[in-house]
């Protein structure tokens, strides 16, 4: 006879029909009812609840003051992802920001797209020179002049002039590498280390300046938008972030450029945007730092990453504690990225993901995780480094200490 287990014999039972129960001289059958049919889903209409009982932890300001060093104030139009001309448009006034900054204990934002010339003058008079200590500004590249004769020298020259109007740091966005061609929009991309840029590189480490820089996005963007990809909704909701064929570079041969250059440039100190532009792979992103001694990073949108290998982000803290900066990308109004919109729940998730050790909470205030459907667990920094990430590195860079 052969064993049968408890599961076997269940299953067996649910197979029978149900004993007939026999009233006077008839009998009535009575059976299970059939199961329900599965209820249609649309992914983008999942919203699950999590059932796990922790700890919940209300962080409503930051431990010691913080300067935020990646955020955007202001913005130039741009075609085909180029920026052109001097016109600046602000997205929020210093007062608004104030308000906010205040009731989070954020000392300082560093406004990163500052603009060029009169927009630039602009961005300080408004933000910088109104409210010292506040607010801090950077200028960015000019583009459209890429193949007169006399570029390399003239951008040199303009990031000396906006040195003198005020500008503390250079931005550098991922036009560079993603979008500025031979032709500025149009003809082959031109590649982050090509050489026209050397003397700009140059004269940030003359005046002191740092360069933020942002050359690549998450490896899934560079891979098709499949059932594989794990950014599948958000590529899909923004399918012009995808770099996934055409004759864009793959993300490590953009790394490997970037590399280059700050080999070639080893006087200018380079803060490596969102986690050195490859938060997945810490392994790889210390491989850097080790190599290149002027290499910094910062943390701007990529809590999300951090926070889903908290162990391997703890020990990543420690080990170059020195060298990263606390930043969110923050942008006021209008943006459809939740985990960049400007407000004190933006703050509140980073602090609590620096400062404690809770478990499985969300990294953007928005109803459904907008990078990737997963949670996040606290690294709980000591106070040591917690002071350096939040301030004493930054300051450092820009020339805020004391």
């Amino acid at each position: 006879m052969t064993s049968v287990t408890r599961r076997q014999w269940l299953s067996l039972l649910a197979t029978v029909p149900m004993a007939r129960a026999v009233h006077g001289e008839g009998h009535q059958t009575s059976q299970t009812p059939p199961p329900r049919p599965p209820t249609p889903l649309d992914l983008k209409d999942f919203q699950p609840k999590s059932m796990l009982k922790v700890a919940e932890t209300k962080v409503p300001r930051a431990r010691f003051p913080v300067i935020d060093f990646h955020t955007h104030l202001g913005f130039r139009a741009g075609v085909s992802g180029v920026p052109q001309g001097e016109a600046t448009q602000f997205r929020a006034p210093a007062a608004e920001l104030l308000k906010v900054m205040d009731q989070v204990n954020l000392q300082t934002m560093v406004n990163l797209t500052g603009g060029v010339g009169k927009g630039l003058e602009q961005s300080i008079a408004q933000y910088q020179t109104a409210h010292p200590k506040r607010f801090v500004t950077f200028t960015e590249p000019r583009y459209a002049q890429i193949n007169d004769a006399n570029y390399a020298r003239e951008q040199a020259a303009d990031i000396e002039r906006a040195h003198g109007a005020g500008a503390r740091g250079l931005k550098v966005l991922k036009t560079l590498g993603l979008y500025l061609r031979e032709k500025v929009t149009s003809g082959p991309l031109l590649a982050v280390d090509d050489k026209r840029f050397d003397q700009m590189w140059e004269a940030c480490a003359g005046k002191k300046m740092p360069v933020a820089i942002h050359v690549s996005d998450p490896e899934a963007f560079f891979l098709p938008t499949d059932r594989f990809n794990e950014r599948f909704e958000e590529l899909n909701n923004h399918p012009d972030w995808s770099f996934h064929g055409r004759d864009f570079p793959s993300n490590r041969a953009l790394l490997e450029a970037r590399n280059r250059m700050f080999a070639r440039h080893p006087k200018t100190t380079f803060v490596a945007l969102h986690v050195g532009h490859n938060a997945e792979d810490l392994a790889y992103v210390s491989e850097c730092l080790d190599k290149f001694p002027n290499m910094h990073v910062e943390i701007g949108a990529r809590i999300g990453e951090l926070g889903r290998q908290p162990r391997t982000a703890r020990r990543f803290f420690d080990r170059y504690q020195d060298r990263i900066l606390f930043g969110t990308d923050a942008v006021p109004h209008g943006t459809q990225t939740p985990q960049q919109i400007f407000g004190t729940q933006l703050y509140q998730i980073y602090f609590r993901f620096l400062e404690t050790e809770d478990e499985y909470f969300d990294y953007a205030p928005a109803p459904v995780p907008p990078q990737g459907r997963w949670q996040i667990y606290g690294i709980g920094l000591p106070e040591g480094i917690l002071r350096k990430v939040y301030n004493e590195n930054a300051a450092r860079l820009i020339g805020m200490q004391g």
